[in-house]
């Protein structure tokens, strides 16, 4: 799991998440509000090498680099198969270029952002919001009505489907 920030993030998701996540990366800020309720840290993603806050916490340096991008090289690297990642910013361009070696899901603003394969199908109720995130080419939908640009509406309980033509496209849903 990384940590880039807790802002608007709900205790009880964040437990459930921490329950599944072997392996714990923050930012110094996030690790500090983290170690206030007792939550251990693995790591501390910063070029500040000053870490007092537990012990045993490694340091990744970022290196100058955005702290999800240096975070992603060292998942990556040591073949994590997937992150999931809290932040209060959201770049695709960040995180398009690591979608295909490692799966990412995103909590971001009350969303839920991750990638999928065309084909893809999902359950959810009716009157669910799904929004498209990233432009794919030739896009289509089973299940949904349009209601924007890049939003849809699941039409009824039941299975949505989505089928492009590009290897993977992000789709957002609401938490």
């Amino acid at each position: 799991m990384l940590l880039l920030s807790l802002e608007g993030f709900d205790d009880e998701q964040l437990g459930q998440l921490l329950e599944w996540s072997p392996t714990v990366m923050a930012t110094p800020l996030v690790a500090e509000q983290l170690n206030v309720f007792g939550i251990k840290i693995d790591w501390i993603v910063s070029d500040d090498t000053a870490n007092d806050i537990q012990s045993d916490v490694k340091h990744l340096a970022t290196r100058g680099r955005p702290a999800n991008i240096a975070a992603f090289d060292y998942l990556v690297d040591k073949s994590y198969p997937s992150v999931n990642v809290v932040t209060d910013e959201f770049e695709l361009d960040q995180y398009l270029p690591y979608a295909a070696r490692i799966t990412l899901v995103v909590f971001y603003q009350q969303q839920k952002i991750y990638g999928v394969e065309s084909g893809f199908s999902k359950w959810k109720p009716a009157g669910d919001t799904i929004k498209i995130i990233s432009h794919p080419k030739n896009l289509k939908t089973q299940g949904l009505t349009k209601i924007d640009q890049n939003t849809y509406k699941t039409e009824a309980d039941g299975f949505f489907s989505l089928t492009f033509d590009d290897k993977l496209l992000f789709i957002a849903e609401s938490l």
